[in-house]
């Protein structure tokens, strides 16, 4: 297999895997002439609530913006200090400061997560991210105490598809990006709750009205996902669970491969069935070398994340200095390798044998 290329994603296999079918639903909507908050937009967050067992999905520009909605639905001027993992796309701090929260970092365990341990004292809202598509333990629904006003919001851009889509706080996030494993070609979001208040909020806040909630008057915008979108992704409604079938399937024979080569993987083998394979990555040492070595290889792939959020400008003063140090060792080692259901199974081979004999 000399001179073989593999990308990190999978998108214009996807892509041509489903061609006639995205064609066929964009014409459909493009010739009805209606191209915003029609039938499809609401098959999409029907099929979106159904498949999070939640009552309402409200479908937004994207995962950003979905997570800046449910954080202005939030913010209580007197007390509105939020949590964020060091480990994560800076987006999720973003979103946050945005609504006019006061951000703090926590610290990671092993895999990435959230240690609850850290939590700024004074946070009243903790934001876990469910790194590479790991689940989230039953620890961060029992942080949610309505006694102290204490309420989880998941970014669950990466993971939600993990744990059969049993969301864990108040409200979630989640993002179809064209890099997700649920992804749309533009871009797109959806807020996910049980809440009627945060639902008559969301929908208001994206077709750019203003409305009244805790002790102030917030201003949305015009974040709205298109009829074209909405249709493609119901395209994709049918083929999710086999895509997912088939991560699973890679992923676990990475996993057992790598373990007899001695070489960890962020995917806690006590749980994996709830994981999602997000991301599929490696903690290894010389983690920059053996990056390279494989784009020699014609392997590409990527570092998530090399540096933590309180390393990032913006959120410099965010961290407690004495509460953080998983999360540098784990930002140095980490490489994530390409993982899509259109590897084919000599190219998994391909991968994971030069990862081994790199390393």
């Amino acid at each position: 297999m000399n001179g073989l290329k593999i990308v990190f994603t999978g998108l214009t296999r996807q892509y041509n895997n489903l061609r006639e079918e995205i064609l066929d639903a964009t014409d459909t909507v493009l010739r009805s002439g209606n191209l915003m908050s029609g039938e499809y937009t609401n098959q999409f967050e029907s099929w979106l609530a159904e498949k999070n067992h939640s009552r309402f999905a409200i479908t937004c520009h994207s995962g950003t913006q979905a997570l800046e909605i449910i954080a202005s639905c939030l913010r209580d001027k007197e007390n509105s200090t939020v949590s964020v993992p060091a480990m994560t796309y800076v987006a999720t701090a973003n979103a946050w400061q945005r609504a006019g929260w006061t951000v703090t970092v926590a610290d990671t365990n092993a895999y990435g997560l959230m240690d609850l341990a850290t939590v700024h004292k004074d946070a009243t809202v903790i934001c876990p991210v469910g790194l590479y598509g790991h689940a989230l333990s039953a620890g961060y629904q029992e942080w949610q105490n309505s006694k102290y006003s204490r309420t989880c919001v998941e970014d669950a851009a990466q993971h939600w598809l993990s744990r059969n889509c049993k969301r864990t706080g108040f409200a979630a996030a989640i993002s179809f990006d064209p890099t997700k494993n649920f992804n749309n070609y533009s871009n797109g979001g959806a807020v996910i709750t049980d809440s009627e208040l945060l639902n008559a909020f969301a929908r208001n806040w994206i077709r750019n009205r203003s409305y009244h909630v805790s002790s102030s008057a917030q201003t949305g915008t015009n974040s709205r996902m298109s009829e074209v979108d909405c249709a493609q992704m119901m395209v994709k409604t049918r083929y999710i669970d086999a895509w997912q079938t088939r991560r699973g399937e890679i992923a676990r024979h990475w996993m057992e491969r790598l373990s007899q080569a001695g070489i960890r993987s962020l995917i806690d083998a006590t749980n994996y069935q709830e994981h999602c394979y997000h991301k599929f990555v490696i903690d290894v040492d010389r983690r920059d070398q053996l990056h390279q070595a494989l784009t020699d290889l014609g392997i590409e792939t990527k570092i998530h994340y090399q540096n933590p959020i309180q390393d990032l400008n913006p959120y410099q003063d965010c961290a407690q200095p004495d509460m953080l140090g998983a999360c540098y060792a784990l930002s140095r080692r980490c490489l994530s390798l390409p993982i899509y259901p259109e590897l084919t199974d000599s190219e998994t081979e391909y991968i994971i044998d030069r990862v081994i004999s790199c390393v």
